[in-house]
């Protein structure tokens, strides 16, 4: 994967209290479209979802929502979007995010946003990745968690051959740089052990 086509955005359907997240919401979507890299998102058009995905579509990106059935009324499916996908439930949700992305950006947001962030840091971890994966530590946000990741490295449970790797980024216009050059070496790395007979 030596480029990124195609952005996974995790975060919240509430916009939280602090209007650092909104900004950085409307940046990043604006960002994308910008950049001409398409947004990929949960589907809802509430909180930092609705509003990175709308200033995609005001700047003219291309914008991916994946919603559940059940979560249409729940989370006002966003309207404008290129594609609307509903699926019947949030396996589906996240099998379809995660076929569609080439990275993954975390906002701040809620329990689910967690869970999808960690999920994909699983992965990473298990190799079962290799694409980006990427905390927006808007306002210090992810804080807490990075220092529980790092509580659970010194505590033995992060053992060695078995790190999480992710980027972290205090500024959206950070953001695409720095999964762009991520996927440049994944593709390096890549070629290198495929010239060695690894791959």
């Amino acid at each position: 994967m030596a480029s990124i086509e195609n952005v996974c955005v995790y975060c919240g359907s509430s916009e939280g209290n602090d209007p650092r997240f909104a900004e950085a919401a409307d940046q990043l979507g604006a960002a994308l479209a910008a950049a001409g890299v398409g947004l990929v998102f949960g589907g809802g058009g509430d909180g930092l979802m609705g509003r990175v995905a709308r200033a995609a579509i005001a700047g003219g990106g291309r914008v991916t929502g994946i919603i559940p059935k059940f979560l249409m009324r729940r989370e006002h499916a966003i309207e404008g979007a290129e594609e609307l996908i509903v699926v019947d439930d949030m396996h589906q949700r996240k099998a379809l995010m995660f076929e569609r992305a080439d990275a993954f950006i975390a906002l701040p947001g809620g329990v689910g946003t967690l869970e999808e962030l960690v999920e994909q840091l699983t992965w990473v971890q298990l190799r079962r990745h290799s694409k980006p994966v990427l905390l927006a530590d808007i306002g210090a946000f992810w804080r807490p968690l990075l220092a529980l990741i790092a509580h659970m490295h010194n505590l033995g449970f992060l053992r060695e051959g078995f790190d999480v790797h992710y980027l972290v980024a205090e500024k959206i216009e950070d953001v695409l740089p720095m999964l762009h050059a991520a996927a440049r070496r994944a593709s390096a790395e890549g070629d290198a052990l495929a010239d060695i007979g690894l791959l």
